[in-house]
């Protein structure tokens, strides 16, 4: 499996060549330039990625469940304890998780993989135990995790990722699962996106007041450990991950990475997947033009996030579950732009006037 210095230095951007070519043949279908949207701009941009246009419409999705959990739950800044993470796991491994059934909607397959739940996990086909340490420490009052741990991590999702292609997977969506995941979350998003802790730390899964109240302070409290107003995080992104940080985020990250260093297209999540990706993008900078924002979500972290990474997410539904529910629901509308640039008629073959200019 490659090393995380030699996957960055496969991260190269996406073909120029086809991305012109994408745009071309756009303006030679048989509608009115630009009436498709954002579907037309995914097109190019899955050109761009596959080098040649049109590109292929991605047929075998599959998306990776990273599961971890947080120290910082001792803070009280979730309502949930620890071991939904675990029953959530065994949920996924018998198919009656959200992302299950939006995943058996949309044709992808789902695999999970352990790679910080606190309790031991049995691994088989559909659960992968590449477990880095059982949880993080808590990130209120020290590092979640050692920097070494932190590149462990990275390096479990980059052979997710690595692997996954080597299978045949075209589409690579992002899944998360670990309660209290969204307080490091928002951390990474007030460190690396440049936000206010109170703009960027939400509820969660529906946390009251109080307890909003007591996740911004965790999170700011967090964030200021960082260093001083001349400190920046992004200069060491996987400094800045092992200190406030989740396993599962670092997996994410990998898992990007690993998937831009394949030339294969990765479709983000939430709000888990967005802070993740802030920290490959700070790794690589590059790796931006292989991701697909799936959707907005409802953590008010979220677009900081996306707007960092400079990402228009594909649906808003108002969804907060996380899972891969987001991506797995925006998969047809990817392979869709792929379709519509490879299966529409020009204007010329279909034999119908264009405007007069």
């Amino acid at each position: 499996m490659p090393h995380l210095d030699e996957t960055l230095a496969r991260i190269a951007p996406p073909d120029p060549a086809a991305r012109a070519a994408a745009l071309e043949r756009q303006a030679q279908l048989t509608k009115p330039a630009g009436a498709l949207g954002v579907l037309e701009d995914v097109s190019v941009q899955l050109a761009g990625i596959a080098g040649t246009c049109p590109p292929p419409a991605p047929e075998r999705p599959v998306v990776a469940v990273f599961a971890g959990d947080h120290g910082v739950l001792a803070q009280g800044v979730s309502p949930w304890p620890a071991e939904v993470t675990l029953g959530m796991v065994e949920n996924f491994r018998t198919g009656g998780a959200a992302v299950n059934v939006l995943a058996r909607a949309c044709g992808a397959d789902v695999v999970v993989v352990d790679v910080g739940v606190a309790a031991p996990v049995a691994a088989d086909d559909v659960v992968w135990d590449r477990n880095v340490r059982r949880g993080t420490a808590d990130l209120r009052t020290e590092d979640a995790m050692t920097r070494d741990e932190a590149l462990a991590a990275i390096q479990v999702g980059i052979d997710v990722a690595t692997e996954l292609v080597a299978r045949g997977h075209d589409l690579l969506l992002t899944g998360d699962m670990g309660i209290g995941n969204t307080t490091p979350a928002a951390c990474l998003v007030a460190a690396l996106a440049g936000a206010d802790p109170a703009a960027v730390t939400g509820r969660g899964t529906g946390v009251d007041d109080a307890t909003l109240a007591l996740k911004t302070r965790v999170v700011g409290e967090a964030v200021r450990r960082l260093g001083g107003p001349t400190t920046d995080p992004a200069a060491d992104p996987v400094a800045t991950l092992a200190a406030v940080g989740g396993l599962e985020h670092a997996a994410l990250a990998g898992f990007v990475l690993g998937g831009a260093a394949a030339g294969v297209p990765v479709l983000l999540d939430g709000f888990i997947a967005g802070s993740a990706a802030l920290v490959a993008h700070a790794l690589a900078p590059e790796v931006t033009g292989y991701l697909l924002a799936g959707h907005r979500s409802a953590e008010y972290g979220h677009l900081a996030a996306l707007s960092h990474l400079g990402l228009r997410p594909l649906v808003d539904l108002d969804l907060r579950l996380g899972e891969g529910s987001g991506a797995a629901l925006a998969f047809p509308l990817v392979r869709s732009a792929a379709l519509v640039l490879s299966e529409m008629a020009t204007f010329d073959s279909a034999g119908v006037a264009r405007k007069e200019v």
